[in-house]
């Protein structure tokens, strides 16, 4: 495995390390969306393409429905957001 490789967490332990993920402006491009993805002391731990993940997820043969969403997220947080 190379230093590049990125490892994520179970969905079990993201769960608990989640707080919300929440829909927002992208803070350099106006005309992009982006999900940002919160712990439970309301700071960031990364974030997401809006469109990339409504691709994904559609191509995953699900709809895009917030609970979807949710649940590609979940499954996509770095080993690394629990140093945050």
């Amino acid at each position: 495995m190379s230093d590049n490789d990125i490892q994520f967490l179970s969905y079990d332990d993201a769960l608990k390390v989640v707080a919300a993920i929440q829909e927002e402006e992208h803070i350099e491009h106006n005309d992009r969306r982006i999900l940002t993805v919160y712990n439970y002391d309301d700071r960031e731990i990364c974030w997401f393409d809006f469109e990339q993940v409504m691709e994904a997820v559609q191509a995953e043969g699900k709809t895009t429905s917030k609970e979807d969403v949710q649940d590609y997220i979940l499954h996509r947080i770095p080993d690394w957001a629990l140093e945050i």
